[in-house]
């Protein structure tokens, strides 16, 4: 059974809005959890990732645009996605670093 599960994913107008949510079968402290997104033919970019303390870090391209938060109590990560452009379509990923595990993925397509 797959440890990482996630949710949210559509299609949106560029400019739109998703909010993506990562769950686990196996408890995880927030500080171990980041987002990663993959397009065909490209290696998979982490996007998002919590540290220690509750501070974030972003890759460059989402920043201003991206929140992660997560909730250890009830043992989810999310993903806020605001003003998406059509560049942000792929396949988004919740990891685990401490366990280095993987969901299925959802994805999410920007198309006007």
């Amino acid at each position: 059974q797959m440890q990482l599960a996630e949710s949210g994913g559509g299609l949106v107008q560029p400019g739109g809005s998703l909010k993506l949510t990562c769950t686990s079968s196996n408890r995880f402290t927030i500080n171990n959890m980041g987002w990663f997104r993959q397009t065909p033919g490209n290696q998979r970019e982490l996007i998002a990732r919590i540290i220690d303390y509750g501070g974030t870090i972003y890759h460059e391209s989402v920043k201003g645009r991206f929140t992660i938060s997560g909730d250890n109590g009830k043992q989810m990560v999310y993903l806020q996605m605001n003003n998406l452009k059509p560049e942000d379509t792929a396949l988004y990923y919740c990891h685990n670093f401490r366990d280095r595990t993987w969901g299925q993925g959802t994805q999410v397509t920007v198309s006007q």
